[in-house]
């Protein structure tokens, strides 16, 4: 058991890597932290004891949960408004929890 938790582990901060080389790279949209989220929600599927599917389900909605308040936030300090504020956090949700 603790091979894999190791093994999690490794693979989260793999990712987490890769997160920061895709930031530098891409830009930060509207101050989303894929990074930080992607570490939280790692360590409370850990917490969890999760593993194979629904690991990968509960990552998947921690991340995007994250990443929609992030961005209904980043749209209130913009003063964003309607349709404005709908296309911004849709458009930022959808940068946010691209995992290409």
């Amino acid at each position: 058991m603790k091979y894999f938790k190791r093994l999690f582990l490794v693979c989260v901060t793999s990712i987490s890597l890769s997160s920061i080389s895709l930031a530098q790279t891409n830009g930060s949209i509207a101050g989303v932290s894929n990074t930080a989220t992607s570490a939280d929600c790692a360590a409370q599927a850990v917490e969890k004891k999760l593993a194979g599917a629904a690991l990968n389900s509960f990552t998947k909605k921690c991340e995007r949960d994250a990443a929609t308040e992030s961005c209904i936030t980043a749209a209130s300090d913009r003063k964003l408004r309607g349709a404005a504020k709908n296309s911004f956090t849709k458009k930022c949700i959808k940068d946010a929890t691209n995992r290409d």
